[in-house]
């Protein structure tokens, strides 16, 4: 036998609903840890003084009470457990674990027994039911009858509302009403909150932001009163779980932050944290409502009767004592600004991220709480709109997922050296290449490898900053360029202009070109000449097909008949996913013939080079102009000439419209024939063939002038 035992998946009723956990027996105490809330139960073994075995809806459970009166239950256990835990109970604890069996007769007349917080049920002497008072929230008198409410578990899909308990005449003590007995019973240990007596404090008009507003918290021993303009709150003492107190990023307020379970309604809305702000610089004096004997006795030493001090410590001083629970802080962890939290947004709100010592923590809405126990990975997303900031995404062991957005980028080194100190699971550690494919994003790795999304945030960093330095010298040419003042650009303008009006025919002066720029605005800037494309040869080898290429000529026309009416973009839809499900066989088959493809079109671009057909230097343009223009030149000529024609400039001899000559058309005629050959294409006309047509035109001219 061990020193301990442990059991896992282990469920606590609370309020209707089953929590699961951990429970641990050892020599010293009994610890069960709840894995919803963190909550911790501990039962020191002295306080043991009594433990029995049942059987329970969810297999086996066992009932502990102590010598304080207070009962807690545990269910969950297998058949096989009881010999281990009953032998571990006699020699650590010296009590016998009993068996008891529970009442299944169905019967509805029995006992009523209060016993310590439980009310429980008994028809001869076995137990039907229990009722645990600290989820009574009402209890009401009738003629014969006590009507019981329940608090409401918003986790349990099915709750109890109320049961009725009828109570006949003559079963107490006389003198004593037996309603009116069992009623007292049940609210001397019910969850029911009475305001009774005069507070230990009173503050004063504080701002709350969840739930939003401004309240006066009255302080009172068993619970806290919110009392507000439009809506009150009473909040036991036992339903806080956790005490935060967390420094603004403007180092000049402070967050109180109060977890609840179960939450405060407001409607339909629930409020599981209870979010305090405070200014740094509001002091307060505060005096207890109690006498100093009073105050020592009860919360020994915690508080004094007079304090003084600043707002958000008095507040925080006076929960801790009371509550009886250990207030939060950040830890060692500072962002790049030197603040204790990150500037984030979470569902489109502005927030704080808080990296605490066993969580994270954010504030303000919604307020959320994740521990590291129930965290299952984390990832370092890269932004959705800019590069400048990144996502950090918490993934919990219930499958839920919590997304912290718009973080700045200098913030991602410490929060990642946060991390993984933590040694939480990090998911996109250890990339070499950035993101590469959605498969690696998803392993792990030594903490020592290459961090690859940093070097990546760096490099865009990087290339981000050279776009910033570009735009500001754009910035600076516009706001030094001055229309009215001779400069670089005014020159260029008129040197422009000079060369485009003696191009047109010279008809402006020089004057007027000059005064042309000075209505344009824009800053023309000087342009690097583009690079001379080479021609390309028609006779030349075509370049060989990819295998995927080759496999989708061939089975082009199988999808078309196989999906009649499919449009073009769906045929590539198709054929891509048809290419993934073909085997590996299939695909070296095709691999071959395009390696074969390739052989031979280096075979033949070999053989085209060594008879002369390509050249490794581009091809020179003739005369200037673009390649491939031989269409356009022969237009600009034609449409060149009819205009010096109708213009008159640079023809001696002038010849009206009306004039016809035989030979001119003749010759014409011959001209059109010996442009378009019968082979279809149009062959190049050298300079001695158009110094043939001209000599061959000059005679006819001469003759019908001396006509």
């Amino acid at each position: 036998m061990g020193d301990t035992l442990e059991f896992n998946e282990i469920y606590q009723e609370s309020k209707g609903s089953w929590n699961d956990g951990r429970l641990r027996f050892s020599k010293q105490n009994v610890v069960y840890k709840s894995n919803k809330t963190g909550k911790v139960d501990s039962i020191s073994a002295a306080e043991l003084s009594q433990a029995t075995w049942r059987r329970v809806c969810l297999g086996h459970g066992i009932k502990l009470a102590t010598s304080a009166g207070h009962v807690y239950k545990y269910d969950g256990f297998r058949d096989t457990d009881y010999e281990k835990i009953s032998e571990f109970f006699k020699a650590n604890y010296k009590v016998e674990l009993a068996e008891k069996d529970m009442c299944v007769k169905g019967w509805n007349w029995g006992t009523a027994k209060f016993s310590g917080p439980l009310l429980s049920f008994d028809v001869n002497d076995s137990s039907v039911f229990e009722i645990p008072l600290a989820s009574v929230s009402q209890c009401a008198t009738g003629k014969n009858e006590v009507t019981l409410e329940f608090h409401q578990n918003d986790d349990a899909e099915v709750s109890l509302m109320e049961v009725r308990f009828y109570v006949p005449p003559g079963t107490a003590d006389e003198g004593a009403d037996p309603v009116e007995a069992f009623a007292q019973n049940v609210l001397s240990k019910a969850d029911v909150i009475q305001a009774t007596g005069d507070a230990v404090c009173v503050f004063k008009e504080l701002q709350c932001l969840t739930p939003r507003g401004r309240y006066d918290i009255l302080i009172y021993p068993a619970f806290l009163h919110l009392h507000g303009k439009t809506f009150d709150y009473k909040i036991p003492y036992t339903t806080v779980l956790r005490l935060f107190l967390l420094p603004h990023k403007d180092q000049r307020q402070m967050f109180f932050v109060i977890s609840l379970d179960p939450p405060i309604k407001q409607g339909q809305t629930r409020y599981h944290f209870l979010i305090l702000l405070f200014s740094k610089e509001e002091e307060l004096r505060l005096t207890l409502n109690m006498n100093e004997e009073e105050v020592e006795k009860r919360y020994e030493g915690k508080l004094s009767k007079n304090m003084s001090g600043s707002l958000y410590e008095m507040v925080s001083r006076v929960m801790k004592a009371l509550v009886n629970r250990k207030i939060t802080v950040p830890g060692n962890f500072q962002g790049h600004s030197g603040a204790q939290c990150i500037t984030c947004s979470y569902k489109a709100q502005s927030g704080l991220l808080y990296p605490l010592e066993r969580g994270f923590i954010y504030v303000h809405k919604p307020p959320v709480h994740l521990r590291f126990e129930e965290i299952s990975c984390v990832n370092f997303a890269r932004g959705t709109t800019t590069t400048r900031s990144f996502d950090f995404e918490i993934e919990t062991k219930q499958g839920n997922q919590f997304t912290f957005s718009s973080i700045e980028r200098e913030e991602y080194g410490k929060l990642f050296d946060f991390v993984n100190a933590k040694k939480l699971n990090i998911k996109n550690r250890g990339f070499k290449e950035g993101m590469k494919g959605k498969n690696n994003e998803y392993s792990d790795s030594d903490d020592d490898q290459h961090d690859a999304y940093l070097e990546r945030m760096k490099a865009e960093g990087k290339i981000r900053e050279e776009g910033d330095g570009s735009d500001d010298s754009e910035g600076e040419t516009d706001e030094s360029f001055n229309p009215g003042e001779e400069s670089d650009v005014a020159e260029e303008y008129d040197s422009n202009a000079s060369e485009s009006d003696s191009g047109s025919g010279g008809g402006d002066s020089e004057d007027e070109g000059k005064k042309k720029p000075a209505k344009k605005v824009k800053v023309v800037k000087e342009r690097k000449p583009r690079k001379e494309k080479k021609q390309k040869d028609a006779n030349a080898p075509k370049r060989p097909m990819s295998a995927y290429m080759l496999w989708l000529n061939s089975s082009r026309e199988r999808i078309k008949a196989e999906n009649p009416g499919i449009s073009i973009t769906e045929i590539s839809k198709k054929a891509g996913e048809m290419w993934k499900q073909i085997g590996k066989e299939d695909k070296e088959e095709w691999d071959g013939k395009a390696e074969e493809a390739k052989r031979n079109y280096e075979r033949a671009m070999k053989e085209y080079r060594e008879s002369g057909g390509v050249s490794s230097a581009p091809a020179k343009k003739d005369n200037k102009k673009k390649p491939g223009g031989k269409k356009e030149d022969k237009k600009r000529k034609s449409s060149g000439g009819e205009k010096e024609k109708e213009r008159g400039g640079g023809n001696d001899s002038f010849k009206s419209r009306e004039f016809i000559s035989s030979e001119e058309s003749s010759s014409d005629g011959e001209r059109k024939k010996a442009k378009k050959p019968k082979g279809g294409k149009p062959k190049p006309k050298s300079k001695e063939s158009d110094d043939e047509e001209e000599a061959m035109t000059t005679p006819a001219t001469s003759e019908e002038d001396s006509d």
